[in-house]
């Protein structure tokens, strides 16, 4: 999960905690340096940082919204290069909130459907209005409000659709 400073903390914190209960190995990657400050300005110390970060070693990556750190990860070259290297062996890329808009500007939501934060609609080609869209392997949500869902879905796609049921039902998750 890349973050950068002013990522939204129910988007990352939530996704970060459902896929590590359910076993899958999560690393925080700050954007560009150890220690970030969240959109609450929470100070967190991240596992790894952009410059120690190797695609090979990853089978998806997450990236969570809060406006500034959409700003910085959608500017940052690696991040996209990173993205766009994924995708060509598609692997897992998730976005939720503003970050989809980081996918469509760099051609990764093109001929896909998708959603993101209401409101801002316009940003993708092909947008839609449920709470998570699953296209190929691009995974998109809308909210800190659809955190839940979309950290569920992503426990689907890693750990299986019994572990995902298992998620809903625990979390109260309709």
């Amino acid at each position: 999960m890349f973050l950068a400073d002013g990522f939204e903390d129910i988007e990352a914190f939530t996704v970060i905690d459902l896929l590590r209960r359910a076993n899958a190995i999560v690393d925080t990657v700050g954007v560009p340096a150890f220690q970030i400050i969240s959109k609450s300005e929470v100070k967190v110390f991240t596992d790894k940082r952009l410059a120690d970060v190797k695609e090979e070693e990853y089978d998806g990556v997450i990236l969570p919204g809060g406006s500034k750190n959409v700003e910085i990860l959608g500017r940052t070259t690696k991040v996209i290069e990173f993205l766009k290297n994924m995708n060509s062996q598609n692997k897992l890329i998730a976005a939720i909130c503003a970050a989809p808009s980081i996918l469509a500007k760099h051609g990764l939501l093109d001929n896909r459907k998708a959603t993101i934060a209401p409101g801002m609609e316009k940003e993708l080609p092909y947008p839609r209005g449920a709470r998570v869209v699953v296209d190929g392997n691009i995974v998109t949500s809308q909210s800190p409000a659809t955190a839940m869902e979309f950290g569920i879905k992503l426990v689907e796609l890693v750990a299986g659709k019994q572990k995902g049921l298992e998620f809903r039902e625990k979390f109260l998750v309709v």
